[in-house]
Formats: C-alpha cells, sequence, structure tokens
C-alpha cells in the first residue's frame, strides 16, 4: 500500500483508534470491580466517620481492610424505613451489600425535588410513599447506640452530601459532610473537622419536634440556641448545608420519634405492596454521591 496517499492515512487511523479503544475498554473492565470496592470502602469510611470511628484509616498499612473490619464490627444493624417511621427492611449481617447500603441517596434526594415541585396533593403523597431512608445503627465501645442517617443536597458548584449519627436522646453525636465541586478553601470547608465538630452536641429531635440546626454568618453563633458558625466566605454552601438537614430529619422524623420513645428497638418490617426493590437494587452504581 502507498503510504503516501491518503487512504492508507485514514486506515492508520481507524486502525490505531480501534486499537486504542480495545486497549481501554479491557483496562475498565479490569479495574471496574476495584473501583466498586473504593466506592464501597468509601461510603463505609464516611458511616463510621461520621461518628468519630476508624480514626487510624490515614496511617493503617492496608487501609481498606481496616475500614472493612472496623465497620462490621460497629455497625451492627441497618434498616430501610419509610416516611411514616416504618421498618421496610432489616438487615443485621453483611450490612455492606444489604439493600440499606445499597439505597441512594442521590435519587432519594431527586425524588424530593419532584415531591416538592408537585402541586397535585394526592400525586405528592404517592411520590412520598417512595422514599426509602437508609438507617445505620452504630453499636458504640461504650455500649450506647447511634441512629446513623444520610442526607443529599444542591450545593453552590454541585451536589453536597452527609451523614448525621443521633443518639436515643436526640442530640447528635456526630456529622460528616463532603461535597463533589465546591470551591477549596471556601464551600469545601465543610469536610474539616471545624465545621462539622460544631454540629456534636446539637438537638435534633425534641418532644417528637424537629429542632432546625441553623447557620449564623459572621462568627456570633449561640450554641444554646442550636446555632453554627458559617464558613466564612462560604454562606451558601453553609446555608445549603442548613437547608439540607432540615429536609431530610423532616422526612426522618416519624422513626427519629420511635427511637426517641424506644418504641423502634423491637419493631419487625413491615410488608408493603410496593417496596420499590428493583429500584434500590440499582442504587449500589457510582453515587455522585457518591455517597449517601
Amino acid at each position: 500500500m502507498d503510504t503516501n496517499k491518503n487512504t492508507y492515512t485514514v486506515i492508520y487511523t481507524i486502525v490505531l483508534v480501534a486499537v486504542v479503544a480495545t486497549i481501554l475498554a479491557v483496562v475498565s473492565i479490569g479495574l471496574k470491580p476495584k473501583q466498586q470496592e473504593n466506592i464501597k470502602v468509601e461510603k463505609q469510611m464516611n458511616i463510621l466517620g461520621c461518628d468519630n470511628l476508624a480514626a487510624e484509616a490515614k496511617t493503617a498499612s492496608n487501609k481498606n481492610a481496616y475500614i472493612q473490619d472496623e465497620f462490621k464490627k460497629y455497625i451492627t444493624g441497618a434498616l430501610v424505613v419509610n416516611t411514616s417511621g416504618e421498618v421496610l427492611e432489616s438487615f443485621d449481617s453483611d450490612i455492606d451489600n444489604c439493600n440499606a447500603f445499597k439505597v441512594s441517596p442521590a435519587d432519594q434526594f431527586d425524588l424530593m425535588r419532584k415531591i416538592d415541585g408537585t402541586q397535585d396533593q394526592a400525586a405528592k403523597d404517592a411520590m412520598v410513599k417512595d422514599l426509602r431512608l437508609p438507617v445505620f445503627i452504630c453499636s458504640n465501645p461504650d455500649g450506647t447506640k447511634h441512629y446513623i442517617l444520610s442526607g443529599y443536597g444542591a450545593g453552590l458548584w454541585g451536589p453536597i452530601w452527609s451523614y448525621i449519627a443521633v443518639k436515643e436522646d436526640g442530640k447528635i453525636a456526630g456529622a460528616l459532610f463532603d461535597h463533589a465541586s465546591e470551591t477549596p478553601g471556601l464551600g469545601g470547608e465543610i469536610v474539616t473537622d471545624k465545621f462539622r465538630s460544631q454540629f456534636t452536641g446539637k438537638v435534633i429531635l425534641s418532644d417528637g419536634e424537629i429542632i432546625p440546626v441553623t447557620v449564623v454568618k459572621g462568627g456570633n453563633a449561640n450554641a444554646e440556641a442550636n446555632e453554627i458558625n458559617a464558613i466564612s466566605g462560604a454562606t451558601i454552601t453553609s446555608k445549603a448545608v442548613q437547608t439540607m438537614i432540615s429536609n431530610w430529619m423532616n422526612y426522618y422524623k416519624p422513626y427519629l420519634q420511635k427511637v426517641a420513645s424506644g418504641a423502634a428497638h423491637s419493631e419487625a418490617p413491615v410488608e408493603v405492596e410496593n417496596p420499590n426493590e428493583e429500584t434500590i437494587a440499582e442504587q449500589n452504581s457510582e453515587q455522585t454521591i457518591k455517597t449517601e
């Protein structure tokens, strides 16, 4: 073949592209199990981290194995609950593979936004019944149990998400926040201990009612008033965290009421006509949240 002709250039380019595409496809398939494992371990670390566990993850010789061991040790139960506080599914083993772990907070947030934008009350009520809220039960070294709840919302530049550990008395035991694309040094500061530690000890449920944790600009937060200081220069992202917590806790409210009354401990899963199992089963893909 004459290498000086355009035909040769076209054929050469096509063959080269095909070879590179094949190599990339093979590499992608080979790396997928590792990618899925990393996504799972990241979520395990977020759940543990919100309750100030797995503190030695950064220095562990095998980080993934350490996190997985800590998760099995402390996360002793998981639930899928609905907005009436009813337990739809309950798990006490293999937590990182159960349906509660597979629920995508991002998908639930999309449904929440549809609910907010729907005027027809019947349609709104039907969508509310489809919400699936994951709960992870943490058995702490001191014998207490904390209930770890998910959150997901919209930040300034992209999605933000959270895990909140709640005590039986309605106080926050710990919180963890993360984001996809907030500005480093500004909105990105929601991941720091300085910001998230302000939530510890705040009241989320009192006398059966959700108590808002409010963000105050200017460093004048009153701890007794359930206030936290906004991140300097990132008020919008800080307020987005406040909105996210408020939205999700209002949906979790009936279940938190049962926790506070002690009724949640012995409650068996209820049977529902449409448990949305297919949707839940598909929600272990990449969570732009990641996540949740």
